[in-house]
C-alpha cells in the first residue's frame, strides 16, 4: 500500500509541473483514472484543460489522441472506417483516433448527438463495434472531455444519457495569483508538457485498477451511499435523482480514494467528498 501512495504522489507531482494551482483538479483526474472512469471539465478556454489531460497521458507513458468536435465531424472520423486493400482484395479496418489511452474530446458539445453518441460504447463498454466486428480498446482507456460553459451559439448540450457515462465532472477555475505569475514566467509550458517523463507505466496502472476493486467496502458504508443516492431519488427539489450507473460510479470512486490514501477499506469520508464531481451532474433541479 505504501508503494502505491509514493507511485500515485509521484504522478500528481509530475502532472503539477505542468498545471500550477490546481491539485484538486489534478487528484481528481488520477482518481477518475484509476477507478476506470472517464471525465469531463467544463470550464473556459485557457485554463489548462488541455494541459492536463496532456501531462496524465505523458506521466504514464500512454498513448494521447486529441479529437476537436466540430458540427460536420462523423463517426467514422472518430472509431475509423474499413478501407480496401487492392492487392489483397480485402477491406482493412483503419482505427480512428480513438484507439488510445488517452483520448482528449476538445468541445464535446459542438458535434450532433450523432457523433457524440458514437463514444458510448467506447465509454462503457471499452471497445468499439463497427461493420459487424467488435475492436477491444487499449488499456488503460480514458476520455477526458471539455466543452465551454458559455459559448453556446452552434452547440449541442449533452443529454443525460451521456452525461451520465461521465464518472466525474470538474471545473478547472483560475490559478491563484501566485502560481498565474509563475506560469507566465514559462511561456514554453507546451513544450514543457512533451517533456515530461513518465513515472508510472501502463501497466502498473491497469494493476492499481485491479487493486481498486479488492478494496473493502462494509456494509454501514454501502448503506451510508444508498442512503445519499435514495434522498436524491425521493427529494421535491429534484425532478431526476442518481441513476444506479451513478451509485456504481459512486462506488468505484470511493474505492480509488481509499487506496490512494494508502487504505485497503472505504471509511464515510471517501463517499462523502465525492458526492459533488460524480453525482451533481446527474441530478435535475425541479422547475421552480
Amino acid at each position: 500500500m505504501n508503494e502505491i501512495g509514493k507511485k500515485i504522489k509521484a504522478l500528481q507531482e509530475n502532472i503539477g509541473r505542468v498545471i500550477k494551482g490546481k491539485p484538486e483538479a489534478i487528484s481528481l483526474a488520477i482518481l477518475t483514472l484509476l477507478a476506470r472512469g472517464h471525465l469531463l471539465i467544463e470550464d473556459v478556454p485557457g485554463v489548462g484543460k488541455t494541459i492536463l489531460a496532456q501531462g496524465l497521458a505523458m506521466s504514464i507513458n500512454s498513448s494521447f489522441q486529441r479529437i476537436q468536435f466540430t458540427s460536420d465531424l462523423l463517426p467514422s472520423d472518430i472509431l475509423g472506417v474499413p478501407v480496401y486493400n487492392p492487392r489483397k482484395g480485402t477491406f482493412e479496418f483503419k482505427p480512428g483516433p480513438i484507439f488510445a489511452n488517452i483520448v482528449l474530446v476538445d468541445e464535446i458539445n459542438r458535434t450532433s448527438p450523432k457523433t457524440q453518441s458514437s463514444l458510448l460504447e467506447a465509454m462503457n463498454e471499452f471497445q468499439v463495434s463497427v461493420d459487424g466486428h467488435t475492436y477491444p480498446l487499449p488499456q488503460p482507456f480514458m476520455v477526458v472531455a471539455t466543452q465551454n460553459p458559455l459559448e453556446y451559439h452552434g452547440t449541442y448540450p449533452l443529454p443525460e444519457s451521456q452525461l451520465d457515462r461521465f464518472m466525474t465532472r470538474a471545473h478547472m477555475g483560475y490559478p491563484p495569483l501566485k502560481e498565474e505569475k509563475e506560469i507566465l514566467s514559462h511561456p514554453r509550458i507546451e513544450e514543457e508538457v512533451k517533456e515530461l517523463q513518465p513515472v508510472m507505466s501502463t501497466e502498473e496502472v491497469v494493476d492499481i485498477q485491479k487493486m481498486v476493486e479488492k478494496v473493502r467496502v462494509k456494509e454501514e458504508i454501502l448503506n451510508y451511499l444508498m442512503g445519499i443516492v435514495t434522498a436524491s431519488r425521493e427529494s421535491e427539489l429534484l425532478r431526476l435523482g442518481v441513476s444506479p450507473r451513478g451509485a456504481l460510479f459512486l462506488l468505484r470512486a470511493a474505492k480509488a480514494k481509499a487506496l490512494t490514501e494508502g487504505r485497503d477499506y472505504c471509511i464515510p469520508d471517501d463517499v462523502k467528498s465525492l458526492v459533488l464531481p460524480i453525482l451533481a451532474h446527474r441530478i435535475i433541479p425541479a422547475s421552480g
